[in-house]
């Protein structure tokens, strides 16, 4: 296929290759892949300022999104590259290929740099989601750092880059520029522009920011980051976001409140304990979706009507596909007891569902919710459980509402238990939208 960019994306093209550090936020949608791929090309076979290329990505973007781009372009064939992914002697054999650019999943980062045996010799490194990269005592964080200072260009790819806010920032800039602008140490950067929030006598649990923070961390940041929405630059589908409510029998809110309260719910068939607030709000999720796991790790149902509202949703869609997201495991359990689903895991579950082979698919965000490519197969997303990660959320969302939707409205249907945490988390993601989006508008590119 020829390769026609848009205005936006030859801005971007050029900007990667102008920038030998730089901070690419890119909305969902905008073709992040095929930009940073062409300004790789440019640089490996034009201008010649870069020689071997690693890219660092989730798994399945990194084993199925990254080859299908280069394959797709026809200005990409001339590209070869290696799958670093798998067993230990896959891994080695791609690394042993000497390819133009080397693609490994986030989890292998460490073995590749400390373990593999291979010389870390690659001059450009490309991040994509950077900000799987925002907590600075991860192991993938830690081992990147390492070898940082022997890399001539670093890019840093991302659509959310401050998902649970300002905070996110400090880790991924220190990959970025060694500390040059936020700082070097984690704690310069909280002196700089956060006060402690939430804690108990000498322990702190939270920090907020500054009144002047995000003004002053935009600008350290700006000469090395551009923003752009998809919105801006695209005719996208329209999208509705809806929720359909379910509610709890009398007898139901009675055990959700007397959990909520004393953290300890006697049901028939086991003890339910929540030892603090954070197994809390799982405990809750679990009962506001039906089924909750005992101390022995057994699953108790507690109610079926997100069950039965996902039935009359799917059977409103009459045939059309349909994508639900799950979050629990004993969700996907009673969801498949129940419907005849399929999980999309593999590429030939990407493949089949693109084609319109699945009429209901399921996917867990934390594992698909990253570069999948769902957008032809079906324009309906059903959350039947949701996450307090704003990223995965914008992210598995935009699986479908994305460039390449052929349908001209995208469905975003949200099973909500009325009167249980699920309204809460949906307040929590509104607000921390509120945050990443002056982030984005603030270094927005002016085209």
């Amino acid at each position: 296929m020829n390769f026609a960019p848009h205005d936006y994306q030859t801005y971007a093209i050029d900007y990667i290759e102008t920038h030998p550090v730089a901070a690419v936020l890119l909305d969902m949608g905008l073709g992040k892949t095929v930009i940073t791929l062409t300004a790789i090309a440019d640089l490996l076979f034009d201008s010649f300022e870069a020689h071997r290329i690693l890219v660092i990505a989730p798994l399945r973007v990194a084993r199925d999104t990254w080859p299908a781009e280069i394959r797709k372009w026809q200005h990409l064939n001339h590209l070869t590259f290696a799958v670093c992914v798998g067993t230990p002697k896959e891994r080695k054999a791609a690394l042993m290929a000497g390819a133009d650019i080397t693609i490994i999943n986030r989890e292998n980062l460490q073995w590749l740099i400390e373990s593999s045996g291979f010389p870390f010799d690659y001059d450009m490194v490309v991040i994509d989601e950077l900000s799987s990269f925002k907590n600075h005592n991860s192991k993938r964080f830690k081992s990147l750092l390492k070898v940082r200072p022997s890399v001539k260009r670093i890019i840093g790819l991302t659509g959310t880059p401050s998902s649970n806010g300002l905070m996110d920032l400090w880790a991924e800039f220190r990959l970025l520029d060694l500390g040059k602008r936020l700082g070097r140490f984690i704690t310069e950067y909280r002196n700089n522009y956060f006060v402690p929030d939430k804690r108990n006598g000498q322990i702190i649990y939270s920090y907020k920011p500054q009144p002047y923070a995000k003004e002053r961390i935009y600008g350290q940041i700006s000469d090395i980051t551009i923003s752009m929405k998809s919105t801006d630059h695209l005719k996208m589908p329209e999208l509705i976001s809806s929720e359909y409510e379910v509610y709890l029998s009398e007898d139901e809110v009675t055990r959700y409140e007397e959990l909520k309260q004393e953290l300890v719910l006697e049901l028939p068939d086991g003890e339910i304990t929540a030892a603090n607030a954070a197994s809390l709000t799982g405990k809750l999720s679990q009962l506001a979706n039906g089924a909750i796991y005992s101390d022995t790790g057994d699953i108790i149902e507690f109610h079926d009507r997100k069950l039965y509202a996902l039935e009359d949703i799917i059977e409103s869609a009459n045939g059309k596909p349909v994508l639900v997201a799950y979050w629990f495991k004993h969700d996907l359990s009673r969801i498949k007891k129940r419907f005849d689903v399929r999980e999309i895991k593999s590429s030939k579950d990407i493949t089949d569902w693109n084609a319109g082979k699945i009429p209901v698919a399921v996917i867990h965000p934390a594992s698909a919710g990253h570069g999948l490519n769902l957008q032809a197969g079906g324009s309906t997303l059903i959350w039947f459980g949701l996450t307090w990660s704003l990223e995965l959320y914008q992210q598995t969302n935009a699986r479908l509402w994305r460039q390449g939707q052929t349908s001209g409205t995208v469905v975003i249907e949200h099973i909500i238990t009325k009167g249980t945490i699920d309204e809460r988390i949906l307040k929590a993601l509104s607000k921390k939208e509120l945050t990443q989006n002056a982030l984005i508008d603030a270094v927005k590119a002016n085209l």
